[in-house]
């Protein structure tokens, strides 16, 4: 199944600018650092209850003040939960994200669903080596295939890896902003959903890759909704499709995404599900990340106890 009623959200203490990731995130720029968390928090706190109040099942587990974590609220980096059981750690780039995978996130998810081996990836940080989970991957679950635009957080052989153990295909290309910078996470610039799929086709440079980006979506059956360079630097991109316990579906978005798409990607997007979105824009602009960072999807089954 591509979607999933069950969301993880880690509330944060410390949100800030975080310098470490700032070297190869275009899109982070340094904000107000006494007001970074308060607003954060509310931000983080409002987008949870339009989750919940439609229905979407979210598991918030509030971060710890040590070890210093400023990006903790995008946790869908470092782990990924499938239907099989099986739990992916991701090798991080920045040394201050890696304190992220702290113990007690997944005791209280393991509490509540079942798990059956943990695949640990995180040795390939000691080469240099990074994936960032289902920023650097965006996976179409159903089809099992992998999307991912290389950069220094996502290594080709590393998704590879993933690839071969998960039993998925990998598809790697190169993205670009409008600068000609690499997209540092393949979450900004796509976003696969059930039936369609939200990409900026603009942003691979490269005839080839983007023709075989295109057939690989287009093999599936999926309709292939196109952004602008700008819309997706307004995260237009950073969308994740979820569905609530009666199996509705919904595609979910930041207010600042939302608000860059025409009427007519709106009403292309509403033909297949209803859209929310939400305020994120502290979180956006500090921590260069925005909606679809701060769900970590939960396909786990749930434990019968």
């Amino acid at each position: 199944m591509q979607t999933t009623n069950h969301i993880m959200m880690i509330r944060p203490v410390n949100f800030s600018f975080n310098a470490e990731t700032a070297v190869n995130n275009a899109f982070q720029v340094a904000g107000a650092a006494e007001q970074a968390q308060e607003k954060a928090q509310q931000e983080f706190d409002r987008f949870v209850g339009l989750l919940q109040q439609n229905g979407i099942d979210v598991t918030v587990i509030n971060d710890s003040p040590e070890p210093y974590t400023p990006d903790s609220i995008f946790p869908n980096n470092w782990v990924s939960f499938h239907e099989d059981g099986r739990v992916v750690l991701y090798p991080m780039f920045a040394p201050n994200r890696r304190a992220e995978r702290k113990p007690g996130v997944l005791t209280t998810i393991f509490k509540r669903f079942s798990h059956s081996t943990i695949i640990d990836l995180t040795e390939a940080e000691k080469e240099n080596r990074f994936l960032e989970g289902t920023g650097s991957m965006v996976l179409d679950r159903e089809n099992k295939i992998t999307y991912a635009c290389l950069s220094p957080r996502t290594e080709k052989k590393l998704v590879e890896d993933f690839a071969e153990k998960l039993g998925y295909t990998a598809v790697c290309f190169r993205s670009v902003d409008k600068n000609g910078q690499e997209i540092y996470h393949t979450n900004v610039m796509m976003c696969i959903a059930d039936r369609y799929a939200v990409i900026c086709m603009d942003s691979i440079p490269d005839a080839n890759e983007k023709q075989l980006v295109e057939d690989a979506i287009r093999n599936t059956g999926k309709q292939l909704i196109n952004i602008t360079l700008d819309q997706m630097n307004s995260f237009a991109g950073n969308m994740l499709q979820v569905r609530n316990a009666a199996g509705q579906t919904f595609l979910v978005m930041s207010s600042q995404a939302y608000h860059s798409l025409t009427p007519e990607q709106i009403s292309q997007l509403e033909s297949f599900n209803p859209i929310l979105h939400s305020d994120l824009r502290t979180i956006e602009t500090n921590g260069g990340g925005s909606a679809r960072c701060m769900m970590a999807e939960i396909f786990l089954p749930e434990s019968a106890s």
